[in-house]
């Protein structure tokens, strides 16, 4: 019933809103923008188990190409083309090519990733079709080349004052490129924002559920509440329904006031908690996970700097030992690393500091972040079971805007984890890995 009510709807808003002699003027009227991102990328494999591993890297460029329909009595429609390519320039070796950024196999592709339409009136609006969502458990996570996408039905609505309502079911998804890096390896998936089916395919729309753990399902319903009625403080609360697998609970507050030192002082604070339990026919197996992190920071002038913690339970009883399970983009942990994600792993402590600096007042549109992480995997994690260990990560992250290019992004970004992984017998594998990256928009 479900699924028929959400095609009666889509149907609706095609013969409404593109009636007769509104046709044209909408489409000539409408907008068009684009994206293109040259990225290369290096890594260099380190520890004891490097010797297993092949150092690779990869070059590509992706596009994306966006039409939006003029808005005609509240209606609109768009559509976004997609293209990863790596014009014959990597290693003929696929042993030695950086995936993460390209499609299945290091291939080069294409495909449509934004197909919808959409409604608005008054303080309400309705988008139905293949579009990006930016929501703490399901998102974008556009980490390297090509996001990750959904099929999905999205209504928000802001007529309670400072108070925006979200309601949402999303049925397919289509994982982006990041994806390669997580494929055939089920607890680190699971735990980092991608599916543990293998046989996923880059760029191509899958059900939810198989997507997730390999079993068709009905796909996931989600609904929140962001308040913001209070002075300096955002409350959020969500709750996702993955029919058939896990109900998961988000909650975040993220505050900020001003310092009895120095007005130029301005401190922060957030708070945010996951709860997952099994529902349905708990088709992942029992669901039983928490999580707890919160950040305090502040800014001062052109740095900002700030330290989180988080804690992650477990349930050996349960899916991945009770860490907290996220296939569909979402990562909004406080200590993650720019790759390290095992703040989810089960039994696991971690925290993280880093510091950005913005260079406006040298007369340099550059802005620069240094950082640290610290994971403490306990015994009871599911990627090296009944083995602890501290993995680590440092990294950097410059963005710089040149003042002669117009709309154009140089990035230079490099990780370093150390312990990634760890086996009983103590011997571990981490990398250096570099990236440079040219992000133009039109």
């Amino acid at each position: 019933m479900k699924k028929i009510a959400l095609s009666l709807m889509a149907a609706s808003l095609l013969t409404s809103g593109f009636a007769a002699d509104s046709l044209d003027e909408a489409f000539k009227n409408g907008t068009l923008n684009g994206h293109v991102r040259a990225f290369y990328i290096d890594r260099n494999w380190q520890g004891a188990l490097e010797s297993a591993k092949t150092d690779y890297s990869a070059f590509a460029v992706g596009v994306d190409l966006h039409y939006q329909t003029a808005d005609y009595k509240g209606f609109s429609a768009g559509i976004g083309l997609y293209s990863d390519n790596d014009f014959g320039l990597n290693s003929s070796d696929p042993a030695k090519v950086h995936t993460s950024i390209l499609g299945d196999n290091g291939d080069s592709y294409s495909f449509v990733g934004e197909a919808y339409i959409q409604y608005k009136n008054g303080n309400t609006s309705i988008k139905a079709g293949r579009q990006k969502l930016n929501t703490p458990l399901a998102a974008a996570d556009d980490a390297r080349m090509i996001p990750t996408l959904f099929e999905a039905y999205v209504l928000t609505n802001t007529d309670l004052p400072d108070t925006t309502l979200v309601a949402a079911h999303v049925t397919k998804v289509a994982p982006g490129t990041f994806f390669n890096q997580y494929r055939g390896s089920t607890a680190l998936a699971l735990t980092a924002g991608y599916g543990a089916n293998p046989n996923a395919s880059i760029g191509r729309f899958e059900d939810m559920g198989w997507y997730a753990i390999g079993t068709e399902t009905d796909g996931v319903t989600a609904g929140a509440i962001i308040y913001k009625g209070i002075k300096n403080l955002t409350l959020q609360a969500w709750d996702y329904y993955a029919y058939d697998i896990l109900n998961a609970i988000y909650l975040q507050a993220d505050f900020k006031w001003n310092s009895l030192l120095s007005e130029d002082i301005k401190p922060f604070a957030a708070l945010q908690y996951i709860n997952e339990s099994d529902v349905g026919d708990s088709y992942a197996g029992k669901v039983d996970s928490s999580y707890i992190g919160f950040k305090v920071g502040g800014s001062y002038n052109n740095l900002t700097v700030y330290g989180a913690y988080s804690t992650t339970d477990s349930n050996t009883n349960a899916a991945v030992n009770g860490g907290i399970i996220t296939p569909w983009g979402g990562m909004p942990a406080f200590t993650q690393g720019m790759v390290t994600r095992h703040q989810f792993f089960a039994d696991t402590d971690a925290w993280k500091v880093a510091g950005t600096y913005k260079w406006n007042s040298f007369g340099i549109n550059l802005k620069t972040t240094l950082y640290y992480t610290s994971f403490d995997v306990g015994s009871n994690n599911a990627y090296s079971p009944n083995h602890s260990w501290t993995a680590t990560e440092a990294g950097f992250d410059f963005i710089y805007y040149p003042k002669n290019v117009k709309n154009l992004q140089l990035r230079f970004r490099g990780n370093f984890p150390r312990n990634f992984y760890e086996n009983s017998s103590g011997n571990d594998l981490g990398w250096n890995e570099y990236r440079l990256i040219a992000n133009y928009n039109f």
